[in-house]
């Protein structure tokens, strides 16, 4: 069953309403209209593309392989597609989108310019009513949140910051707009993996840019080049077991996993294979050896292995030990891949301040003030990350008739069962919610797995005659301690880092993805399933239980 394009302001009712229309919200559309199923979108922004609609800033790319960070669910889409590049950047992600919301005439289902504010569960109707900021208000039965990992923008609280002349700008709400640096002092607030990849754009632009660094990252090169035309072919000619591969690896990527550990290979072997991998690219790099993730001797091998590049890479060696991390484990904090990051430090017109040393005092209006000088911008920019897994979910009033509320339940940190559902909270699906592999994952390959596991699950509902799901108290709370023992038994624990809520001032402090595995976790989910949904609380009409 499928609808016809209404306003932006009108309301409805619908099997399911959907939240988010990027890689999520438009495959949950596709699958629900081939189920039969009544199903809207409604998305913040004016067109399709979530991440990759708002994230423009210059060199914005993927760092998974573009040929396995795209849909599998269409065997034609994946041959009539050819990606141009090893990692494909902004522009072509969302054109690849675009091409795919027209393929399947998705645009007719979906209501832009429609944030949602609040979703509240009647625990009597056993429906939900979801409110926009624009006055729509819809009612479903059920609700699924594809909101993203990493789509609420982390605004730093800077002082001044109002005060400043210029432009302000953030990496992931970049305007539509053509930015034009030349002749521009450009300030840069932030070196993780959005400014890793703009910084060395913009330095080839900008008279000058001072980067203004809180903790260094660890970087390694992409090894991105055009795909040669032979490279594509080879791809499509063997999709379906390369598909089915990323669905039960490590990564839902291509990775060259190791099977020996670091500690246990002699040094010259173990530095050629580093050398190797660092040759080749990606982050293939942090699979070379078993326990490079788990053993902190081992780690320290492969991080000053990368320490000794940025020594050999750029020329003024103060500049390279403040560029230097070592107050972390490589790894724990999310690997960036660049190109040309740590060389584009060796430019006459490109300054690095550490904040670490010279904190920030103040912006003024004529740029940054540290404790030490003003340094002059005529534009800054904030490449400050996100909220990430949590942020989006939070942003909305979500809650129940009989007093729940996710902010309450989750002020402490997210809870749920499997990433999937919330105990409490009957009816409402989480796309790649925080306690699945999500973010430590090709996120394509986890959303297609989320997305045939909700479909499937609200389809079960209908043909076995069920109005309502929601989680178990019982398994959301084992399924929690098992995502913190298994992050435990690593190194990412360690790291102040987004993986932990650690960038945003007051959010609690916990392990949100699930580290155990693509693979293992997608066993877990067909068990689970197998079993009769085992750990989740099925049941019937209200009305149809007491009749």
């Amino acid at each position: 069953m499928t609808i016809s394009q209404p306003s932006a302001s009108a309301s409805g009712t619908f099997d399911v309403v959907v939240v988010g229309a990027g890689f999520s919200g438009l495959y949950l559309l596709h699958r629900l209209r081939r189920a039969g199923f009544s199903a809207v979108v409604l998305e913040a922004a004016d067109d399709v593309g979530g991440t990759w609609y708002w994230n423009r800033y210059p060199g914005a790319r993927c760092d998974v392989p573009s040929v396995e960070y795209s849909f599998s669910f269409d065997d034609s889409l994946e041959q009539e597609w050819n990606w141009t590049e090893r990692y494909a950047a902004q522009p072509e992600i969302l054109k690849y989108l675009e091409h795919v919301a027209e393929r399947f005439d998705l645009k007719r289902d979906i209501r832009f310019n429609t944030r949602v504010e609040a979703a509240t569960y009647d625990v009597d109707a056993e429906r939900w009513t979801v409110q926009a900021e624009n006055g729509s208000t819809l009612q479903a039965r059920f609700v699924a949140m594809a909101t993203g990992c990493l789509s609420t923008s982390s605004i730093p609280n800077l002082p001044g910051l109002s005060d400043f002349a210029g432009p302000v700008l953030h990496t992931g709400r970049w305007p539509h707009e053509p930015q034009d640096f030349t002749g521009k002092r450009v300030a840069v607030i932030g070196t993780g993996s959005s400014a890793i990849q703009a910084i060395p754009v913009i330095a080839q632009q900008a008279a000058h840019l001072t980067v203004f660094q809180r903790t260094p990252n660890f970087s390694l090169p992409a090894g991105n080049h055009p795909l040669k035309p032979e490279e594509v072919e080879q791809v499509k000619a063997t999709y379906p077991e390369r598909r089915e591969y990323l669905r039960r690896s490590r990564s839902g990527a291509t990775y060259e996993y190791a099977t020996v550990p670091a500690l246990a290979t002699p040094e010259e072997v173990r530095r050629a294979e580093f050398e190797r991998r660092w040759k080749i690219g990606g982050a293939n790099f942090m699979h070379a050896y078993t326990d490079l993730v788990k053993v902190r001797e081992a780690n320290e091998l492969a991080a000053q292995f990368v320490r000794d590049k940025i020594a050999a890479t750029i020329r003024d060696p103060e500049t390279a030990r403040k560029l230097m991390p070592t107050s972390y484990p490589i790894g724990t904090k999310r690997i960036c891949l660049d190109t040309d990051y740590y060389p584009t430090y060796n430019r006459d017109n490109v300054s690095l301040i550490d904040l670490l040393e010279e904190p920030l005092q103040t912006i003024t209006a004529n740029g940054v003030r540290t404790s030490r000088q003003e340094y002059p911008a005529d534009v800054l920019i904030c490449a400050t990350g996100f909220d990430a897994m949590t942020g989006s979910l939070l942003a909305m009033d979500i809650g129940t008739t009989d007093g729940q509320s996710l902010r309450k339940v989750w002020a402490e940190g997210p809870r749920n069962y499997l990433g999937l559902m919330v105990a409490g909270f009957p009816n409402l699906f989480t796309v790649t919610g925080p306690g699945s592999p999500s973010v430590l994952s090709n996120m394509v390959t986890s959303i297609e797995q989320h997305v045939d596991w909700i479909v499937d699950c609200v389809d079960h509902l209908r043909s076995k005659g069920l109005a309502t799901i929601e989680a178990s108290q019982d398994a959301q709370d084992a399924w929690v301690d098992h995502v913190r023992e298994v992050a435990n038994t690593t190194l990412y624990p360690q790291a102040a880092s987004w993986y932990m809520g650690a960038n945003i001032p007051g959010k609690p402090r916990m392990f949100l993805p699930y580290i155990g595995g693509v693979g293992a976790y997608r066993g877990k989910c067909e068990e689970v399933v197998a079993a009769g949904y085992k750990g989740f609380v099925l049941k019937p009409a209200q009305a149809r239980a007491a009749a």
